[in-house]
């Protein structure tokens, strides 16, 4: 497949508080299919422009937004000093969740006639799960990365790097096992520690608890993606979260892909290459589904 990129879009909407939401794309002449990327805490959507290439050469077109309290989102918020980032805004949480359906409901009202899938990342993927509780319809497949069962007891509330400090002194060395990735966080004036407590509260932190629902309404495909050595989750996390949607939400499609050695950003560790060429082939498998099922749905009758 020839290697090429596209140059990225940036956009913007104002959501239902009134808050601006900064959001991007990179889309091919004719897109396949619409993956939207929604991020962790503490980083920013073009942190996964590398993602963004790469599915764009799959022939993907796809989106990003800068969640609320990051990126240009909280930059704008708070007034354009970045020591102002982490902060939610009116309506916390709940307003973050509702912000990803606007978007969705955007893009397909955009790409009326492509399958959308979203991949979420960290608290991207705990997002994500409050999202398919209520809104799964709305899409056609979801990637959760870097996830965890968000229970006490399975998913980690303290310091993420104290199982890797000895490894390093940039306080990131949970995140990935290349260095640079750990130096290039620190170095990015937009980034900031993933201390979810002291950033969003107490009370909106305990709000990320929760469960699979029981009728997500929709039998959707789900690939869960983490490191072994993943410090908010991992295996056992992982594994527990599928059981869950399996046993309680009833999905059918759950794939679980588990990366020895891997820490947290799977999309960033030195096995990035396998991760990205093997989400690609998950989407590929499940997205072709969903083409023939909207095509057959727009077929002109006889």
């Amino acid at each position: 497949m020839p290697k090429f990129a596209v140059i990225r879009q940036d956009h913007t909407f104002v959501d239902l508080q009134g808050v601006t939401i900064h959001w991007y794309t990179w889309m091919p002449g004719k897109p396949k299919g619409i993956v939207l990327i929604v991020h962790g805490v503490g980083e920013h959507a073009l942190r996964y422009e590398h993602v963004a290439q790469h599915l764009v050469n799959a022939g993907y077109g796809v989106a990003a937004l800068d969640q609320r309290g990051h990126g240009a989102t909280g930059l704008e918020q708070a007034g354009g000093d970045a020591n102002g980032l982490g902060r939610l805004g009116p309506g916390g949480g709940m307003a973050v969740v509702g912000d990803v359906v606007s978007l969705v409901k955007r893009l397909r009202g955009e790409h009326p006639q492509l399958p959308l899938a979203v991949i979420g990342h960290s608290w991207g993927s705990l997002t994500m799960q409050r999202f398919l509780n209520r809104h799964a319809a709305l899409i056609d497949a979801a990637v959760l990365s870097g996830t965890a069962y968000r229970m006490p007891g399975w998913m980690t509330a303290g310091d993420l790097n104290v199982r890797h400090k000895h490894l390093g002194d940039t306080g990131f060395e949970w995140l990935s096992r290349d260095p640079a990735v750990q130096e290039a966080f620190v170095a990015d004036p937009l980034t900031f520690p993933a201390d979810v407590v002291r950033l969003f509260g107490p009370i909106e932190a305990a709000r990320l608890l929760g469960v699979p629902a029981r009728s997500l309404g929709i039998d959707i495909p789900l690939l869960v993606a983490v490191g072994s050595d993943d410090t908010l989750g991992g295996e056992a996390s992982a594994r527990r979260l599928v059981r869950a949607y399996e046993e309680r939400s009833g999905l059918t499609d759950v794939t679980l892909r588990v990366y020895p050695g891997a820490r947290h950003e799977i999309f960033n560790e030195i096995t990035k290459s396998k991760v990205l060429d093997d989400v690609t082939s998950w989407l590929d498998d499940h997205l072709a589904v969903e083409r023939g099922r909207i095509g057959r749905r727009s077929a002109p009758t006889p």
